[in-house]
């Protein structure tokens, strides 16, 4: 069984078409990615699959349940989680505290004024795997707003992980870093994709980022599908070169 099943979903806003009947299926463990020109839909498209947005037509079938009217909080204890183009964390407090709401909120102990001392054990240990994975322990006790962009996401990332998802959302995940943070948040992808076995969609503008990690990629143009396919499949693609990478073959 699919994990995630988009069925010609539409989203209008009056008389404006920002997606038109677009479809992708994702299998458990691929790992996905969405690319074009601004303005062509992408991250309504992502707000379609998180609950952001109701699509205007189509559904969408996630784990086997018809979710297209789930509200997004419903859509995140179902296991769908994701990061947003503008990096949201909390920079008033430390990586570890991060991470520790994340867990809690995960958990269902959000709400507790004091947590038992086993849970307090648990949440710290899994507190202490995602600094490990991340290779964020260093900086586990300084302020999240200290910290470099590529840090920063890297934060939000696992913000995301501490929520148990069976599919992870990301949005941008490399947008204003430079060659050393860009290197270091795509092996953070590589490894949770390989390692954590996560199933990852992300939507990406740079293209060695795309044809490295992706094992499919869908082009989305003017709210429409241009191309689907693996990587070398778009790479070839007139079509695709012509309207999103500059160039014709």
């Amino acid at each position: 069984m699919s994990l995630l099943e988009v069925q010609n979903v539409s989203r209008h806003f009056g008389s404006l078409v920002a997606v038109n009947g677009v479809s992708m299926t994702v299998e458990p463990g691929e790992l996905r990615a969405v690319i074009g020109p601004n303005g062509a839909g992408k991250t309504t498209f992502f707000n379609m699959i998180t609950g952001f947005f109701r699509p205007t037509g189509g559904r969408i079938v996630f784990d086997g349940t018809d979710i297209t009217s789930l509200l997004p909080a419903r859509r995140v204890w179902r296991g769908i989680a994701r990061t947003f183009q503008v990096t949201e964390v909390f920079p008033a407090l430390s990586v570890r505290d991060n991470l520790r709401i994340a867990i809690e909120v995960a958990s269902g102990l959000r709400l507790r004024p004091f947590l038992r001392r086993d849970d307090q054990t648990a949440v710290q240990a899994r507190v202490a795997d995602l600094l490990a994975i991340s290779n964020l322990a260093p900086m586990a006790n300084r302020l999240v707003g200290e910290l470099s962009h590529g840090d920063q996401r890297a934060t939000e990332i696992m913000m995301a992980l501490a929520l148990k998802p069976k599919l992870l959302l990301l949005d941008e995940p490399t947008a204003g870093m430079g060659d050393q943070e860009t290197y270091d948040i795509t092996q953070l992808i590589r490894k949770l994709h390989r390692d954590q076995k996560l199933t990852i969609i992300l939507i990406e503008h740079d293209m060695r980022v795309v044809f490295h990690l992706a094992e499919r990629v869908m082009v989305l143009a003017q709210g429409a599908v241009l191309a689907d396919g693996t990587p070398q499949q778009i790479a070839a693609n007139e079509a695709v070169q012509t309207a999103y990478l500059g160039q014709a073959a």
